[in-house]
């Protein structure tokens, strides 16, 4: 029997069980799976997206939170583990074409008899070639396989700078809001200590009781407690800051100022924005490759064809063999194809399936979340404002009722409850405020992140 009759019959035996697992291109139909609105439903009037911030830097024009997202962007250790993984993904990139080139092994030899430098012995040296012959595109796929990889990482490394520079800023607000409540439990018990000496005046003067005095002084002592409590969260806000920015986790660094946010979002904020969020590019990417690997499993069903070349040169002369062409020469062509592997190939074949599968669930899965951290985080812009605003009136109102009712005490119009009443309300209301502002802030870079919006 011919060799090339054998090749084709085990070609043709080998395939035909093969040939209708060929897969399906999930990937063409990804975006179809998810039925995406035409607008945000916490959105409800059209505009166009050109009216939302342009990226996350944009948001707010402050020099100090600028300057510690850029140190973060610089030192930060988990993006350059990110970046490390890139370069990586582009060295195995590299790595999958090396299949496409022929390789070259060059070999040498020497044999004699008894001396360690044989006169009489045979010098030998050859070049032998190989190269694997991509007849059913195994190789391409995957190529395009690790290429796609690369693609999908490389989004994973600009999710990754987004997403430190959105906690970045977050940690800032955090440290702004730690500072001022510290401001005021400073000036609570400040405040308190006052009440002290205007009740124990009063005591003295015969027109206040013990209780007041000790009632008083419970707010002082219970407050000064609170100071120490807000000293530690301050520091720890302060240290998380640090360590976004690659330092030392040091209490050192403060913030207490809040940058301005006069830049509004727009009404009927549409939803296909956020579709370029490089993590829901990421697990797109992901469905493409694992489609690739598919194709390799599937291919690897199929025989393998190699072309090997081997040239050499023997003499008794070692000068020979430096200053001669290689004269001996044989080319030989391979086939292999498993027979019998215990179905290790199929098992291959039908575990990338499965993961292809899992990737298409993966990027479904992205998208949705991706959806709902935008209307959560449009819905708690309008919120988060509603609730500002009256905190603020409420402010307004307690302060002004504190300073009438510190008046009526000292002219003894009320009891000392009321005005320790009216000043816990006065600063409770005040720290109510203080924590929805800094939730504000904190919510607009979650918008702004959730929108897929950059940097």
């Amino acid at each position: 029997m011919k060799p090339f009759f054998i090749i084709s019959s085990l070609t043709t035996i080998y395939l035909l069980p093969g040939c209708s697992m060929l897969p399906s291109a999930k990937a063409l139909d990804a975006n179809k799976q998810l039925a995406v609105p035409g607008q945000f439903d916490a959105s409800p009037a059209p505009a166009s997206a050109s009216e939302v911030a342009k990226g996350l830097k944009s948001l707010f024009s402050d020099s100090q939170l600028n300057g510690y997202v850029s140190k973060a962007l610089r030192s930060n250790p988990d993006l350059k583990l990110s970046l490390a993984r890139l370069e990586e993904a582009g060295f195995n990139t590299r790595k999958a074409y090396a299949p496409t080139v022929p390789s070259l092994t060059a070999n040498a030899s020497a044999i004699g008899g008894a001396g360690f430098v044989p006169s009489g012995g045979q010098y030998s040296a050859s070049l032998d070639s190989q190269w694997e012959l991509d007849v059913w595109g195994r190789i391409k796929s995957g190529i395009s396989a690790s290429k796609q990889s690369q693609a999908a990482i490389a989004a994973d490394y600009a999710s990754a700078r987004e997403s430190i520079a959105a906690q970045t800023m977050q940690a800032c607000f955090s440290l702004i809001a730690s500072e001022r409540l510290l401001n005021l439990s400073e000036r609570r018990l400040s405040s308190f200590k006052e009440t002290v000496s205007l009740v124990n005046r009063r005591f003295e003067s015969g027109t206040g009781n013990l209780s007041d005095v000790d009632l008083a002084r419970t707010d002082v002592e219970n407050t000064k407690a609170q100071v120490e409590g807000r000293k530690n969260s301050r520091d720890q806000a302060a240290r998380r800051l640090a360590a976004l920015t690659g330092s030392y986790p040091k209490a050192n660094i403060s913030a207490s100022t809040w940058p301005s946010l006069r830049r509004g979002v727009p009404a009927g904020v549409p939803s296909d924005v956020m579709l370029k969020r490089p993590d829901i590019h990421a697990a797109y990417i992901r469905i493409l490759a694992a489609d690739s690997r598919v194709k390799v499993a599937h291919r690897d069903l199929y025989p393998s064809f190699t072309l090997t070349a081997s040239g050499g040169q023997r003499s008794n002369q070692l000068k020979r063999i430096a200053d001669s062409n290689f004269n001996i020469w044989s080319i030989a062509a391979n086939l292999s194809a498993p027979i019998l592997d215990g179905g290790s190939r199929k098992a291959e074949l039908g575990a990338a399936n499965a993961r292809a599968k899992q990737a298409l669930a993966s990027y479904q899965s992205t998208v949705l979340n991706a959806l709902e951290e935008v209307e959560n985080a449009l819905g708690s812009e309008t919120y988060l404002l509603s609730q500002e605003r009256s905190y603020q009136n409420g402010l307004d109102a307690a302060r002004s009722a504190e300073t009438r009712t510190q008046q009526n005490y000292e002219n003894g119009l009320v009891e000392i409850l009321t005005l320790l009443d009216a000043q816990r309300r006065s600063f409770n209301t005040e720290e109510l405020l203080i924590n929805t502002t800094a939730l504000r802030y904190q919510n607009r870079v979650s918008l702004a992140l959730a929108l897929g919006k950059g940097l």
